[in-house]
């Protein structure tokens, strides 16, 4: 992933809440959690368009598995949002905003063989399984809640990358 980074600065008085967490944490907690809402939001609209851009035998079956999986996906953003929230910080706002945080590539080809689409799809999941930094932070700051909620992302996205790939296995007919 490339590394953009969009800082939140911080605190701003209209969004302050009673919490005993550093302002310090709460600045890097927010950016972490606003990056990877930034990465789900761009990877949930590219899963969904890419249903579009498939074709072949297995169409039906990649549609559905695009869908349940962009499911999966937007399931995590709301709560990451809410724990940016939750310590008087600011959320990723709409799409400018998602598109100036975002650290995976969109995928603007027409087309692209089923393949390669479910490639570059276990790659984006691979990458926002790697957060890492965020869940050390959280543990640090003593939010175990928070850190608990990137256990669950990062399992979400582990198993995303897993269906991924083995439904990419002979996706273009040249078996495993």
């Amino acid at each position: 992933m490339a590394s953009k980074r969009h800082s939140t600065a911080s605190a701003e008085p209209a969004l302050r809440t009673p919490n005993d967490i550093r302002e310090s944490d709460r600045i890097v907690i927010a950016d972490a959690l606003n990056a990877i809402s930034a990465d789900l939001s761009a990877l949930n609209a590219d899963m969904r368009n890419s249903r579009w851009r498939l074709r072949g035998p297995h169409f039906r079956d990649y549609h559905l598995l695009l869908d349940e999986q962009a499911d999966t996906i937007i399931a995590c953003v709301d709560p990451l949002a809410e724990c940016a929230r939750k310590p008087g910080m600011a959320a990723t706002r709409p799409i400018g905003d998602v598109a100036r945080r975002q650290r995976v590539k969109d995928d603007d080809r027409n087309f692209a063989a089923p393949k390669a689409m479910l490639s570059a799809h276990i790659d984006d999941n691979g990458a926002c399984a790697t957060t890492q930094d965020a869940h050390e932070t959280c543990e640090d700051a003593k939010d175990a809640g928070l850190a608990n909620l990137l256990e669950v992302c990062i399992d979400e996205a582990e198993r995303r990358t897993w269906f991924l790939f083995e439904a990419s296995r002979g996706a273009d007919g040249a078996g495993p």
